[in-house]
């Protein structure tokens, strides 16, 4: 028996929003069906973004206001955000709107237009769809992300720069070539000698930019690298810390602007600008994409983050 405390919604995980009897027992056992979940999120929202279309409805029809915001969004804008069109149709069956004004422009029904399912919802008359520009955003997007593929990238430190070439790169970093024989043998063990090993980078020239890459440490995204290689330009730095998950910087001309970001990490604000919130979906759980869009670089396939560098150099310890 679950004992209406104000707790109503405790223990309920994830995954627990497509079992329509649990929460079923729930809200008959008095937990609120309008307020309550992961630091007072509405529960609507959450089942919208990762449940099944059984709960969404029950909720909905449970709520006192089915387009009631959370941080600036709805539960049908978290269905569409999170590619859930099942979820998205049941709230826009029950009476969601999906042309209701938010997130800087990107109502749930425009931000569709950008998804797998850009029909999910009919185009009233005066709505806009998307811009040429959003267009390229989301046909690049698609592309990016088939070629980089289906990485395993837990340790990788990356940073990605516009405009500059590879040997720039080197001299940016003052960096020396790095020993043939040390780099096959890091390729064979990354984690022995792991001190040293933090010292040597793979650079690899793709189109629009550079990349800095070690596929073993956080080199690439300290600091001293990225604001190095941001001048008179912009660098994503990436880390994907095994430990805490993905840890993003952002530098430009020298100055970082952005620390301790979550790149992919699909977090938005309505603050953001309308461009920033399409990208946030685009590369919702694609890091390294994401850090490659945001500095306009077009890799064709994903040779810069494995292994395959065009150059390997060993930076000064300082950098390391």
């Amino acid at each position: 028996m679950v004992v209406n405390d104000g707790s109503g919604w405790s223990g309920i995980s994830w995954n627990d929003w497509a079992n329509l009897s649990l929460i079923r027992a729930r809200l008959d056992a008095g937990a609120d069906p309008n307020a309550g979940v992961y630091f007072q999120e509405r529960p609507l929202h959450a089942a919208a973004g990762c449940g099944s279309p059984e709960v969404v409805m029950e909720l909905a029809r449970r709520v006192d206001d089915i387009d009631a915001e959370h941080e600036g969004r709805t539960a049908l804008w978290e269905a569409v955000f999170n590619n859930r069109p099942d979820n998205a149709r049941a709230l826009a069956a029950a009476g969601a709107d999906p042309w209701r004004p938010m997130m800087n422009g990107w109502s749930p029904g425009r931000l569709s237009l950008a998804t797998p399912t850009p029909d999910l919802f009919p185009l009233p008359d005066g709505e806009t769809g998307l811009t040429a520009a959003e267009t390229t955003a989301v046909t690049e997007a698609k592309r990016l992300i088939v070629a980089l593929g289906d990485l395993d990238y837990d340790g990788l430190g990356l940073a990605c720069v516009a405009d500059i070439t590879a040997a720039e790169a080197a001299q940016r970093l003052e960096a020396v070539p790095a020993d043939d024989v040390d780099v096959e043998e890091i390729m064979e063990d990354p984690w022995s000698g792991e001190d040293d090993n933090l010292t040597i980078v793979g650079v690899t020239d793709v189109p629009g930019g550079c990349v800095v890459s070690q596929p073993w440490g956080f080199t690439p995204s300290n600091p001293g690298v990225i604001k190095r290689l941001s001048v008179g330009t912009v660098c994503y730095g990436l880390f994907a810390n095994p430990k805490s998950g993905n840890q993003g910087a952002v530098a430009r001309d020298g100055v970082i602007e952005e620390w301790d970001t979550h790149p992919g990490g699909g977090n938005v604000s309505d603050d953001k600008s309308a461009e920033d919130i399409l990208t946030a979906y685009l590369y919702h759980g694609e890091a390294v994409a994401y850090c490659y869009a945001g500095a306009s670089l077009r890799p064709v396939d994903a040779r810069s983050v494995t292994g395959q560098s065009d150059m390997w150099l060993r930076l000064p310890n300082r950098l390391r």
